[in-house]
């Protein structure tokens, strides 16, 4: 399948925050993983036809992806690695920009998904309000 790629954008709350976080604990592996996950966002319309990505939400020409990913090296499958990313998808610019980067041990284990939608909430409300989380 020709699939055009998309521009990725890693916003700075993921870089401070929780991308930070997997370079101290995996160090060396870190590049080549951040490697696969722009690739995978590069190819997100692959992902959805996978089990990796999931489309969680559709507003206008956005839309909210959960994506699997799994560190470079450890013999984990994405899927149950825990770690996940929250994916904001302009198909009008054709770019995604990664929200949020984390491991389910990172976020409350009660109930993930209300965890990382109260996060964007707060963090990119403009966001929030189109997916009226």
């Amino acid at each position: 399948m020709d699939q055009h790629k998309y521009k990725v954008v890693f916003e700075e709350f993921t870089r401070r925050h929780f991308a930070k976080n997997f370079e101290k604990k995996y160090k060396s592996q870190w590049n080549k993983t951040q490697d696969d996950i722009i690739f995978m966002c590069e190819h997100i319309e692959n992902m959805l036809l996978t089990k990796r990505a999931d489309l969680i939400s559709v507003a206008d020409n956005y839309r909210l992806v959960k994506l699997d990913f799994a560190i470079f090296g450890l013999k984990i499958s994405p899927k149950s690695s825990g770690n996940r990313c929250i994916l904001l998808l302009d198909d009008d610019m054709r770019i995604v920009r990664i929200l949020l980067m984390y491991s389910k041990n990172d976020i409350s284990t009660r109930n993930e998904t209300a965890e990382w939608k109260k996060i964007v909430k707060a963090q990119y409300p403009d966001i929030g309000e189109i997916f009226s989380l």
